[in-house]
């Protein structure tokens, strides 16, 4: 993995911008990808890790990545959640999705893009990738706020279901003190209801749970959950 820098979480503000104090008592600003609320994430003090940018022009030099919380590492950064669900499926460690004789990221269907591609067999499919890092209970749950981004893709998998696609939600949960996965209704109930219907009318849904740290990551399981 990239080279990492070691800090303690001060601030979250404007949505895109952390605080935090490097070891060396420097204070940064980060850019943080994530645009949920990150609720159960912001704890003052806690240790972050963040990655360091190349480009000496970027306005912040630094990437939020992970926090650690109730003494394991919480995955932040969204991007990461889309390169690991393409990682575990380029060396077939996701069962029912093994054998993939195509693997692309980022491919247009319809008026949207979709965060990975496969085809196996007859089947051609179509993949979307969420992040999750809230924690309620022993239950990891998502959107942790409104997502009418997410309501807008939950649509287009079914509409590309009804066009004979495969199709599936990939919820990469980098976080290992949760054990369910489940919708937050009472954040977003219309993203909620329309998970639940999508999947009864088709949409695979995977919370995949993973274990991740400055070393890099494992896949702990497919989690159970309830609609």
């Amino acid at each position: 993995m990239a080279d990492f820098v070691k800090g303690k979480f001060i601030r979250r503000y404007k949505r895109f911008l952390v605080d935090v104090e490097l070891d060396n008592g420097q204070i940064v600003v980060a850019h943080c990808t994530n645009t949920g609320s990150l609720k159960s994430c912001l704890v003052p003090g806690a240790d972050v890790i963040l990655s360091k940018a190349n480009n000496p022009e970027r306005k912040t030099q630094f990437t939020w990545e992970m926090i650690k919380i109730n003494g394991s590492w919480v995955g932040i950064n969204t991007n990461t959640a889309n390169t690991i669900a393409y990682d575990l499926l380029k060396k077939g460690k996701i069962k029912n999705f093994s054998d993939l004789a195509l693997l692309k990221r980022e491919v247009k269907f319809d008026k949207s893009r979709f965060d990975i591609y496969a085809e196996r067999d007859s089947e051609k499919i179509f993949i979307e990738v969420k992040n999750v890092t809230y924690k309620d209970g022993e239950y990891a749950r998502f959107p942790d706020a409104t997502t009418t981004r997410g309501q807008k893709h939950i649509q287009q998998l079914l509409k590309a279901r009804e066009q004979g696609f495969r199709v599936a939600l990939f919820f990469i949960v980098q976080r290992t003190d949760v054990k369910i996965f489940a919708p937050a209704w009472d954040i977003d109930p219309k993203y909620s209801l329309m998970l639940r219907e999508a999947a009864q009318g088709g949409v695979e849904i995977y919370p995949l749970q993973i274990s991740i740290s400055p070393e890099g990551y494992d896949l702990v399981r497919v989690m159970e959950y309830e609609l």
